[in-house]
């Protein structure tokens, strides 16, 4: 989608996959999947109002490190991310309208017609439904008819997407030749050896400047 021809509300809904992708990379640090993909809408909305396509890089290259940002607050404040009275009032009328919809018209609404049957904006709508979006997860069954939820850890193309994403933008960042030497050890394959030969190292300084570099690169990736 173009980002200039494309209204608030639509970026903020056709990039929703960019929330779930950063949600699944912070899982399991002791934070719930709701808190973490709510605190990913608020940077999305950020990302999308602060997005300038003039400056010459995609949308997702800008909006995953925002996303990620918010989603990370939770852990330095210690906290969740809580939804406000208003947006729990907008949801719940949009999950009325939602249901008659559908037994109307036998399929999902869009946001625009949501928007339409609850007289509220695009953008509100929007946000109150990204907001109200529940955890997905799996139940399983025991003998004793004991349930309780799982997460299956399997890597979703979403979860691929986005950490190439932050991979390359933690590249982009690096002295050419420190980059040059990830590159070929990590993308191209090349042993410490063939390495140093390219760079016009030693096979011992390119495996002491590799630790270093992927110390670096762990940091500003968690």
């Amino acid at each position: 989608m173009n980002f200039r021809d494309a209204s608030r509300a639509q970026m903020i809904e056709v990039n929703m996959g960019l929330v779930h992708a950063c949600a699944h990379r912070m899982k399991g640090r002791g934070a719930e999947y709701d808190d973490l993909f709510q605190a990913g809408c608020v940077g999305l909305i950020k990302a999308v109002d602060g997005f300038d396509p003039d400056r010459g890089f995609s949308f997702s290259t800008y909006a995953v490190p925002v996303i990620l940002g918010e989603i990370k607050r939770i852990f330095r404040d210690g906290g969740s991310i809580k939804v406000s009275r208003s947006i729990k009032e907008n949801g719940r009328k949009i999950a009325r309208e939602r249901e008659r919809f559908i037994k109307k018209s036998g399929r999902e609404p869009r946001i625009s017609e949501l928007a339409e049957l609850t007289g509220l904006t695009e953008d509100d709508t929007a946000l109150a439904v990204n907001a109200m979006i529940p955890p997905a997860s799996l139940t399983e069954s025991d003998d004793d008819s004991k349930s309780g939820e799982f997460d299956i850890p399997t890597l979703s193309p979403e979860d691929e997407i986005s950490t190439r994403i932050a991979v390359g933008q933690v590249l982009s960042g690096m002295d050419e030749r420190d980059g040059a030497l990830i590159r070929l050890r990590y993308f191209e394959g090349l042993t410490q050896c063939a390495t140093a030969e390219r760079l016009g190292m030693s096979q011992v300084q390119v495996s002491r400047r590799e630790k270093k570099l992927l110390l670096e690169m762990r940091e500003k990736l968690i």
